[in-house]
C-alpha cells in the first residue's frame, strides 16, 4: 500500500519533508501557497512583491521545519511567517524610499511611473487598487487582523492564535481597521 500525499495531514507532510521527501513539501506548498500569496498581496498591495514574499515565506518555512508543531495547523504557522516577511519587506521599502530622496533630481527622469493611467483602468480595477493601497497603508497590527479575518476568513479564535493576542483584541483591532479603512476610502 503506497502513501498518497494528498491524503496526509499537514503534520504528516511536514514530518515527511523533514525526513527528506521533497514531494511532501511540494504538497504543503500547493495546499497553502494561495493563502500565503493573499496575505502578502493584501499586506503589500503589490503583486510582484507578494510573489517574492510568498517564495521567501516557503523558503524560510522549509529552513525552520524542525520547529513546526505538527499538532497545530500549518496554515497558521506559514501565515505567521508570511506576515513577518511582509514586515521585513515594508522596512526595506521604507529604507529604500528614504535613500531615494538623496538622489539628484535629474535621476528622477529615469524612473518609470509604474501606476497605470486612469483612462486605461476599468472602474472596478481602480477601486480594487484603492482598496489594496488603503489596506497596505494600515498599521501592521490592524492590517494583520483585517487580512486574517476578512481575506483569509479565519475565525476570531484562529486569528487570535496566529497573532498571539486575545479574541477581544482581535475584535477591537478589526473594528479599528475597518473604521480606518472606511475613512481612507471615503477621501
Amino acid at each position: 500500500m503506497t502513501l498518497e500525499l494528498a491524503d496526509c495531514s499537514d503534520g504528516e507532510l511536514a514530518a515527511l519533508a523533514q525526513a527528506g521527501r521533497q514531494t511532501a513539501y511540494r504538497e504543503l506548498m500547493n495546499r497553502h501557497r494561495d493563502a500565503v500569496y493573499r496575505v502578502a498581496r493584501s499586506h503589500t498591495g503589490d503583486a510582484e512583491a507578494a510573489l517574492d514574499i510568498t517564495q521567501q515565506s516557503f523558503v524560510a518555512a522549509f529552513a525552520a521545519l524542525a520547529r513546526y508543531d505538527g499538532a497545530r495547523p500549518f496554515r497558521f504557522w506559514i501565515s505567521r511567517i508570511a506576515i513577518n516577511k511582509c514586515r521585513d519587506w515594508a522596512r526595506h521599502r521604507a529604507v529604500r524610499r528614504l535613500l531615494s530622496f538623496s538622489l539628484p533630481i535629474d535621476a528622477a527622469q529615469d524612473v518609470a511611473d509604474e501606476a497605470a493611467s486612469a483612462e486605461t483602468l476599468l472602474s472596478d480595477r481602480e477601486e480594487l487598487r484603492r482598496t489594496m493601497a488603503a489596506i497596505a497603508a494600515l498599521p501592521a497590527s490592524l492590517k494583520d487582523t483585517l487580512i486574517l479575518r476578512t481575506v483569509e476568513g479565519m475565525s476570531q479564535a484562529e486569528t487570535a492564535g496566529v497573532l498571539a493576542i486575545s479574541e477581544k483584541a482581535v475584535e477591537t483591532r478589526l473594528y479599528r481597521a475597518r473604521s480606518k479603512l472606511e475613512e481612507k476610502l471615503r477621501d
